[in-house]
């Protein structure tokens, strides 16, 4: 089961009437969901770091929740992106640990929706208002989705709004954000996007162990590479020890395309792929520091307990 952090970024959540309500939703109706109320936790604007990354590293779905203040996040949550998003953590030669996650804004705006509109008083949209955490997400090679947010988000009694109306668009907002997440946790190509992802990072890794990869395999899968076809879960065997005799450990392998269509009762997945990796100087790369793309297609399955098994597996190498 997919794992969703929340990351409260309003900076005083209790007196929220919308924010507060949508929190309680997602904590009543998700089942692995872990609410981090930064407010609460960091009242002197001191982060803990590693607990923050740590938090970040074992989900698989990560939501930013905040008010939107003067056309960004909240000073509390600023913080916490400055402190956390860190070089060799989220970005940089080594920054991929949050490559492949998903990634949610989900937030409160006061003003109405008119109000944001070159010909009115913002000037700009919302979608243009946050460009910036959009390339964060993109820099951090996670998976933006579109973001969830709701209009006249504010009660101020007697001035603006009806509480019982603004409470009724933080339900409206909370059931939309709940529906985004189910798509992106429960359908079967997101199913296959995060299964082709850990598949390349146990590739990367080539231990000895092989059951990571033949669980996944259906007893009769067909492998065809450069190396030559082959057949079933011992010819995957014979492939990958090819593969562990030529490349040395913690290579590379970045899937920058991917494409599931669906092909009958089954699943057709196109990968663009760039491969880096050191080989060893007794194998056929003579120990060259190699860097490389390669288009992969597959074809899968989905079971109903959301295993994926692959059936066809190709390599094509690219000049």
């Amino acid at each position: 089961m997919s794992k969703t952090v929340v990351i409260s970024g309003h900076p005083n959540l209790a007196e929220s009437y919308t924010n507060t309500l949508i929190i309680d939703t997602l904590e009543t109706e998700m089942k692995d969901v872990t609410v981090r109320r930064l407010d609460t936790l960091y009242p002197d604007y001191k982060i803990d770091v590693e607990a923050e990354q740590a938090a970040l590293i074992e989900a698989d779905v990560i939501v930013l929740q905040f008010p939107f203040y003067w056309y960004s996040v909240p000073a509390l949550l600023k913080k916490w992106i400055d402190d956390v998003m860190t070089f060799n953590f989220a970005y940089g030669p080594e920054g991929n640990k949050l490559k492949g996650k998903d990634f949610f804004l989900s937030f409160t705006v006061g003003g109405p929706k008119e109000s944001y509109d070159p010909l009115n008083y913002n000037h700009f949209t919302i979608e243009q208002f946050i460009y910036p955490l959009q390339q964060t997400a993109y820099l951090a090679n996670m998976n933006y989705h579109a973001p969830v947010y709701t209009h006249r988000m504010v009660y101020i009694p007697n001035v603006y709004n009806k509480l019982e109306e603004v409470q009724e668009r933080a339900k409206d907002h909370a059931s939309r954000l709940l529906g985004e997440i189910r798509k992106v946790t429960q359908s079967d190509e997101q199913i296959i996007r995060k299964f082709s992802n850990e598949w390349f990072e146990q590739m990367d890794s080539l231990s000895e162990q092989t059951d990571i990869f033949t669980e996944s395999l259906s007893p009769d899968a067909v492998f065809k590479v450069p190396e030559g076809d082959f057949i079933g879960h011992a010819g995957f065997k014979d492939w990958y020890a090819l593969l562990r005799s030529t490349f040395k450990p913690n290579c590379s392998h970045d899937i920058e395309q991917l494409e599931v269509k669906p092909l009958g009762s089954q699943y057709q997945v196109s990968l663009h792929v760039r491969v880096k990796a050191d080989t060893y100087t007794d194998s056929t790369m003579e120990g060259q520091q190699v860097d490389f793309f390669v288009n992969e297609t597959w074809l899968v399955s989905v079971d109903e307990n959301t295993g994926v098994k692959i059936h066809e597996y190709e390599v094509l190498p690219l000049a």
